[in-house]
């Protein structure tokens, strides 16, 4: 399974620990998870968030991947 994960540009991986940087470390997700993680933040993005996005939800052989997109509610 791929997941991808753009972050807003506040977003500090250093300051996680515990199992919420496993996510944030590609080997460790793989090892533990079972999943290919891959993230940027929003400005670190290649080709802008959107260009992303759709590079990612074309698979290897031709057809998409399922997109899903996760906001939070504003607190």
């Amino acid at each position: 399974m791929d997941i991808v994960l753009i972050m807003d540009d506040s977003f500090v991986v250093s300051r996680l620990t515990g199992p919420a940087a496993v996510v944030f470390d590609h080997s460790e997700a793989d090892n533990q998870l079972g999943a290919s993680v891959f993230w940027s933040t929003r400005s670190g993005a290649f080709g802008g968030e959107q260009a992303m996005v759709e590079y990612w939800q074309v698979k290897r052989g031709g057809g998409f991947r399922g997109i899903l997109e996760i906001i939070p509610e504003a607190s």
